[in-house]
């Protein structure tokens, strides 16, 4: 069955999924993407970490942190025909 973005499911067929999106619509299924398998209390500390982290570095720092990590996107992409 395939899944969404998210990870949850949906019917394969287009019947199946017209008749999800009319009770969807009439509110006899709720379609909550609320539970994304992540903790909540982990997603703020990781949020909270990086602000620190980025607080705590210079400017130049940054700069050479940022200058690596573009570097390494241009080296792995596909290179053009």
């Amino acid at each position: 069955m395939p899944k969404g973005p998210n990870g949850e499911k949906r019917p394969a067929d287009a019947v199946g999924l017209a008749v999800l999106i009319g009770k969807i619509a009439t509110g006899e299924v709720e379609d909550t993407p609320d539970n994304d398998g992540k903790d909540k209390a982990a997603q703020a500390l990781g949020r909270k970490g990086g602000k620190a982290r980025a607080s705590s570095m210079t400017p130049e720092r940054r700069a050479e942190i940022a200058k690596t990590a573009a570097a390494k996107r241009w080296a792995s992409s596909p290179k053009p025909r």
